[in-house]
């Protein structure tokens, strides 16, 4: 009766120490758009984060309420990136008929499940 005890105890106990989380990390860059509006002195926001752009499915950046978040300035995107844990990396202006549009590169250090998990 022990011997059966033991068993089921070690065999209990060696199926449940092969449950562990991968743990390697995986580095995710994404880039902050910055276009000027027609007219206006403010500018529209685009965060590209790599994911497919599809027609049918909206990829617009949601609160967390489920409202479609929206930037004032472009600091104010920066400090937003900041917030989530990205990285800035780099800026570069690119000029386009008389107006500048400004991209900035970011990364932020996942785990594998993590990058799996939002996929």
């Amino acid at each position: 009766m022990k011997q059966t005890i033991y068993i089921g105890l070690f065999l209990f106990l060696s199926y449940s120490s092969f449950a562990q989380a991968d743990t390697s990390q995986i580095e995710q860059y994404c880039q902050v758009i910055a276009t000027p509006r027609l007219l206006s002195n403010k500018v529209t926001i685009d965060i590209d984060f790599g994911e497919e752009k599809s027609f049918w499915r909206d990829t617009r950046l949601k609160t967390y309420d489920g409202r479609f978040k929206k930037f004032n300035t472009i600091i104010d995107a920066l400090n937003f990136m900041g917030k989530e844990g990205w990285v800035f990396i780099n800026a570069y202006p690119v000029k386009n008929n008389e107006s500048e549009i400004y991209h900035f590169g970011f990364k932020k250090v996942f785990t594998k499940s993590e990058v799996e998990s939002l996929r």
